[in-house]
């Protein structure tokens, strides 16, 4: 009885798993998995977003270098100076990007660009085409991604990247009235941002391509709104008068409207060519086609990233930000602005 017994036992240990004890095992598995994979999303995402901020890091100290071997910072963009306001598609358009490549590491590509005609008519070397991982944030999928129009780049390839730089609180075309850190026309040095502070004036931020070739937004070697510039959309306390500097903040006539992060609307990125602006919303990339007159004869365009509630950006100084999708409008055109001596800080 001893021997049938343990037999028995051996049997019984030896048949494995039934069905159902195999569907509770994997359901349980299945639920441990699910449990897991938002923490490994987030894992994910976190180093994604600090390679981000790593890049802007490196970028802003390519731009101090600049300026002080120069003594000047790099100019948003080389335009027709001559023009009284910023003209994106006049001169030889050659972004700030281009100017600091050999600030990044990056002077052969920099030696690969010839100054003496536009930036829509270099050689068969394009180096406008080149796409330095430094200008990438893994966040996006800005790599392989390539703006070509023939009606605005001459069929030319310009590489996408994801980083830009804010003109103006106001408008890109009015960046020589109401400037950011960078702009054109006049050189900026560190003595002039001093009444704000280089500790509390934004520099640079992230943006978001899209596969779409004829979307300018993100195409690094170019001066064009979305492309490398991008501006706030607060409107000075009286347009008609520039130098009185100042923003409305005794009415509600900008508010609502300006170029937050990762803003939907009511304004739009303005660019040449807005194609599909379906899929651009769908995106969470919404725009608007630019026109020389008319309601759309300015020039704005916000930050963006696929990072949760807002946008990494770095201050003059170099030190790193995380602006949310909520600032407040008022101090944000404040930290844009270099003329307004306010010393604000983000909350």
């Amino acid at each position: 009885m001893a021997r049938q017994s343990a037999t028995k036992r051996r049997l019984s240990f030896a048949r494995g798993f039934t069905l159902v004890e195999l569907l509770v095992v994997i359901a349980i598995i299945g639920v441990l998995v699910s449990l897991l994979m938002p923490a490994v999303q987030a894992a994910r995402e976190a180093a994604r977003r600090i390679q981000c901020q790593n890049h802007l890091k490196q970028l802003a100290l390519a731009v101090n270098n600049y300026a002080d071997t120069m003594r000047v910072f790099p100019a948003s963009g080389i335009v027709n100076t001559a023009l009284p306001e910023y003209d994106p598609k006049s001169g030889t358009m050659f972004s700030w990007v281009v100017l600091i490549l050999p600030y990044m590491e990056q002077a052969n590509l920099h030696g690969q660009f010839n100054f003496n005609v536009g930036v829509l008519a270099q050689s068969t070397a394009d180096p406008q085409a080149a796409q330095p991982a430094v200008l990438l944030c893994p966040s996006d999928q800005a790599k392989g991604r390539f703006l070509q129009d023939s009606s605005h780049t001459n069929n030319k390839r310009l590489a996408k990247g994801n980083y830009a730089t804010w003109v103006s609180p106001f408008h890109v075309e009015y960046q020589t009235h109401n400037p950011g850190a960078l702009t054109s026309h006049v050189p900026h040095t560190h003595g002039m941002l001093a009444a704000d502070g280089i500790s509390s004036t934004l520099m640079l931020t992230e943006i978001l391509t899209r596969q779409q070739p004829q979307d300018q937004r993100g195409a690094w070697a170019i001066g064009w709104n979305g492309a490398t510039q991008l501006a706030f959309d607060m409107h000075p306390r009286d347009v008609n008068d520039f130098n009185k500097g100042g923003f409305i903040i005794a009415t509600q006539a900008s508010f609502g409207l300006t170029q937050r992060p990762n803003t939907q609307g009511p304004n739009l990125d303005m660019l040449y060519n807005c194609l599909e602006p379906g899929d651009a919303q769908l995106h969470r990339m919404p725009c608007n086609n630019w026109t020389a007159t008319g309601g759309t004869d300015y020039l704005s365009a916000a930050p963006r990233s696929r990072h949760p509630g807002g946008v990494n950006a770095t201050y003059v100084d170099g030190h790193i930000a995380f602006v949310s999708d909520q600032v407040d409008e008022v101090t944000m055109a404040y930290l844009i602005s270099i003329e307004d001596g306010q010393a604000v800080q983000l909350p």
